[in-house]
């Protein structure tokens, strides 16, 4: 098929957006060779507020429209890049681009997380691709491997680290002893938090990502809401002590496996082993452990944000687009979830918990603790009282248990919160015992 340019259009002018941009104007001659013609942006859909960005004053004035009719019209358009982020009206515009024969490429996780099904589908009902490798890790390659490389594999785990913010902040509470607080004002000051931190705070962005990768290496619909999720809110550095004692470290990880013939899915802290290599990754890189009956362990690791990693994969699925364009080559969205996969509820996973309490400092307390979990069949592994206070006669309290039932673990956490000797659950973390060790 004879092509005498691919034509971009993209859709928002923020920082992705903007570098973007940058790499389509800086590496034209890179990419016209890859993909065999030249790759030209066309158009950029913006807000008028756009407009005034130092970036927009630098471009041809042209190039811009605020009408999206205007630019869904434009006929020179062959690639859709949404850029723009959020929900809506992303979703809208990847249903218009497709529906309307053009591929499209995105970064958007929360769009492909809750839509990514559907939109695939559309993709393949219009003969075109959606593109969306940038959507989790940034430029680290993760979709294409699940989507390619994997293919002949049997998923068994996905353990993740995959937000650098969550991941910075942790680090610092381990090294320097920092409290929440403080380390998430840091990572403000430093540009890896947001204002509002609540997306990675509470661990949304991350379950994002894991819908995503769960739904490629299960072959199932994993939407977020099917996700397990809890944020990073409640650690305190004393969390982070005890976890150096026991020969832990503790990380925000998104766990993907199965498990008594279902999949278990959920985002939280997590205790895992000090010399496991997912311990060793720190500040704000990511990384992602993948087990395969065949492939054994693989690992994927980088600096999962920023613009320039993001633009990589953004700019890697624009040309990938284009190499099937010029080639003539349809529909790139081939999938189809398979039915009757079942998501494990939280309630029924088993695993080890790390338990610390405040209590009252006198004899029997322990024994009456060790009746509550004892009447759960949760049973102690240690029990430990690494702190008192003689003034208010108070005890913290470690307990770190054998496997257990989430249900089981839940119940005894109430029923410890309602004996008159324990004054505070501070905190309950699970404990996974991945694989992967450094030695």
């Amino acid at each position: 098929m004879s092509q005498l340019s691919i034509g971009i259009g993209l859709m928002g002018l923020g920082v992705i957006a903007g570098q973007v941009a940058k790499v389509l104007a800086d590496k034209a001659d890179d990419l016209a060779a890859r993909v065999g013609c030249p790759v030209v942006l066309r158009r950029i859909k913006v807000l008028p507020q756009d407009l005034k960005r130092p970036r927009a004053k630098q471009m041809p004035a042209a190039l811009f429209t605020t009408d999206e009719d205007e630019f869904f019209n434009e006929p020179g358009i062959d690639i859709v890049v949404e850029a723009i982020g959020g929900e809506r009206p992303a979703y809208e515009y990847l249903r218009r681009a497709l529906t309307s024969g053009k591929h499209a490429v995105t970064s958007n996780k929360e769009v492909i997380a809750k839509h990514g099904t559907e939109l695939l589908a559309l993709a393949q009902e219009n003969g075109v691709g959606l593109l969306y490798e940038a959507s989790v890790g940034g430029g680290i390659p993760l979709i294409a491997p699940f989507k390619h490389d994997l293919v002949a594999n049997e998923i068994t785990g996905i353990f993740a680290i995959i937000n650098g913010t969550t991941n910075y902040i942790l680090t610092r509470m381990a090294r320097e002893g920092m409290d929440f607080a403080a380390a998430l004002k840091e990572a403000q000051k430093l540009g890896y938090a947001e204002a509002n931190p609540e997306n990675d705070v509470e661990g949304y962005d991350a379950r994002y990502k894991l819908a995503i990768l769960a739904s490629l290496a299960f072959q199932m619909k994993v939407m977020p809401e099917d996700i397990h999720c809890e944020g990073i809110t409640r650690l305190a550095g004393r969390d982070f002590r005890y976890a150096r004692d026991l020969n832990f470290a503790i990380k925000l990880l998104a766990i993907a496996k199965r498990s008594d013939g279902a999949i278990e899915a959920r985002v939280h802290p997590v205790f895992i082993p000090a010399d496991s290599f997912l311990a060793k990754v720190d500040g704000v890189y990511n990384c992602v452990q993948v087990e395969g009956d065949l492939v054994g362990r693989v690992l994927f690791m980088g600096e999962g944000a920023g613009p320039s990693a993001t633009s990589s994969a953004v700019v890697a699925d624009i040309v990938a687009a284009a190499r099937k364009i010029v080639l003539g080559i349809g529909s790139l969205s081939a999938w189809q979830p398979v039915s009757g996969k079942r998501i494990k509820p939280i309630d029924e996973i088993e695993t080890q918990y790390y338990v610390r309490l405040a209590a009252a400092d006198r004899p029997g307390v322990l024994a009456k603790i060790a009746t509550v979990f004892g009447n759960n069949k949760i049973s102690i592994a240690s029990a430990l009282q690494p702190e008192s206070d003689d003034i208010t006669k108070t005890a913290e309290i470690v307990i770190m248990t054998h496997p257990a039932r989430e249900k089981a673990m839940q119940k005894a956490l109430k029923e410890l919160a309602g004996l008159e000797v324990v004054n505070e659950i501070s905190n309950c973390i699970r404990v996974e015992d991945i694989e992967g060790s450094e030695s």
